[in-house]
């Protein structure tokens, strides 16, 4: 096929992404110790382009490029500037913890740089192959980046179990995906979406092909029961790598749900309901009670995410465009969450202590107020308390549900928020109810400070005002 420069259009976020994370690793080799902060610099503007050019080539009606392996649509273009934006939060929360440690090297910039050009490839992927690579380099570069403090025998620890399960979820996945291929002879999501739609259930390979698929989206999510390297990465992992772990890869999974139980399995939904049914109850469950056990902030936020995923799922199993919103909206609300939740625990964190366990969150009111409003409003938003967005998000989900006529779910899901909602609060009542254990003052930057206040504000104003966010998500489902 003749190179047709249109053809790029679709992926100039990609291209710069790629450029900039090459042009960290080269400068990185010219500069001193002390001048480290340009790799920062440099990461940031490069996201920042990269935004600017998902809205310049976004819009419009879907079109596929290269032979029909990369998609740009609504879906996409909105859920790629989440990425970007979470993942631009995520390094300006980092900076400081880097620098205290003297680990502000080009290789974090440019790992964390590839990682997010692995999610934007699963974001655009409009074929198996296309998937599995976006989907490969994102955890070949989280494996590496668990692992970045070599001195830290956790982290090593947290990595080897990371990489071990991880690879074990992939294989999974490229066995669904080899039997799907076997049955239908394509790796392209409409022509498999076609010959499922022309022979349905008649050949089994493809109801164990979609087994294997959930059970793979079931491992990168960290849903029941394949959650067993959430709280050990989480907790072994930097706590900026923790941050990013936990929040704009939660957006990408959902693109890979989406991209295959949707755009490629739309027609044995029957098949992957009940499946995904049984793990969003399993995830709820275990996720919200394990939680209340523990004493490590970290392992708590993990156990949280478990039980976020289970409300993620609810959206996706009600096979509707309002459920797959919903879902969409709230992956999104949950990134920009934990993201903040996180930042707090960095902001907190110094040379030498690392914010880890709940009572170092004790008295922060009494340290710094607007950093306790910002954590509470985190909280409120993770348990679902309105005015914040995490209210709204729920709703929605709910709502989807109620809709398909699965108000059972919709109950189980409202029961284990209530439960959910007891651990969250815990930590507010630490933070404006107990004394500190420490005065050390908390030393951060105005940016890091202004970054924080837009990430909570964000929150509030969205759960004032949810129609915006909602419309596009709607938008790429209507």
């Amino acid at each position: 096929m003749p190179f047709d420069a249109a053809n790029l259009l679709p992926i100039l976020p990609e291209i710069v992404v790629a450029i900039t994370a090459s042009l960290v690793l080269m400068v990185d080799l010219y500069l001193k110790d002390k001048r480290k902060g340009v790799n920062h610099a440099l990461a940031v503007i490069g996201l920042l382009v990269a935004i600017g050019f998902t809205g310049a080539v976004g819009g419009g009606a879907q079109e596929l490029f290269f032979d029909g392996n990369v998609v740009r649509d609504a879906m996409s273009d909105l859920l790629k500037g989440a990425v970007l934006v979470i993942s631009i939060f995520a390094f300006v929360y980092a900076q400081p913890w880097l620098k205290d440690r003297g680990l502000m090297v080009g290789e974090y910039y440019a790992l964390g740089l590839f990682a997010v050009l692995g999610m934007l490839v699963m974001i655009d992927a409009n074929s198996f192959l296309t998937l599995y690579l976006g989907l490969e380099l994102l955890a070949l570069c989280f494996y590496a980046l668990v692992a970045f403090d070599r001195d830290s025998p956790t982290g090593s620890e947290a990595a080897m179990k990371y990489f071990v399960l991880g690879a074990l979820g992939s294989g999974m996945l490229l066995y669904g995906i080899s039997m799907i291929y076997g049955a239908t002879g394509s790796i392209e999501f409409g022509v498999v979406a076609q010959a499922i739609a022309e022979q349905g259930t008649k050949d089994k390979v493809l109801i164990f092909g979609i087994a294997f698929l959930v059970i793979g989206i079931g491992f990168k999510f960290g849903a029941v029961p394949f959650h067993m390297w959430v709280p050990d990465v989480y907790e072994g992992a930097p706590t900026p790598v923790a941050l990013f772990l936990s929040s704009a890869p939660k957006i990408a999974a959902f693109a890979l749900a989406v991209r295959l139980l949707v755009d490629a399995m739309g027609g044995l939904q029957a098949d992957w309901q009940g499946m995904l049914a049984i793990l969003a109850v399993l995830s709820m469950g275990l996720g919200n009670l394990v939680a209340i056990a523990q004493t490590n902030i970290k392992r708590m936020m993990a156990y949280s995410a478990i039980s976020h995923v289970g409300f993620i799922f609810l959206g996706l199993l009600a096979g509707s465009s309002q459920g797959y919103s919903a879902a969409m909206f709230y992956a999104i609300v949950y990134a920009l969450t934990t993201a903040g939740a996180f930042g707090i625990m960095i902001i907190l964190s110094r040379k030498g202590f690392d914010v880890e366990h709940l009572e170092d969150l004790r008295g922060l009111n009494d340290r710094d107020s607007w950093y306790a409003a910002m954590m509470a409003i985190m909280m409120f938003s993770a348990a679902g308390v309105p005015p914040t967005v995490g209210f709204m998000a729920k709703l929605l989900v709910l709502e989807a549900v109620v809709r398909v006529d699965m108000v059972w779910l919709a109950l189980v899901a409202v029961f284990f928020s209530i439960i959910g909602a007891y651990y969250y609060l815990r930590v507010v009542k630490l933070m404006y109810f107990d004394r500190p254990t420490t005065d050390a003052p908390i030393l951060t930057s105005g940016g890091v400070r202004a970054v924080m206040s837009v990430n909570g504000l964000t929150i509030l104003f969205l759960g004032l005002f949810p129609a915006a966010l909602l419309s596009l998500c709607q938008g790429a489902f209507a």
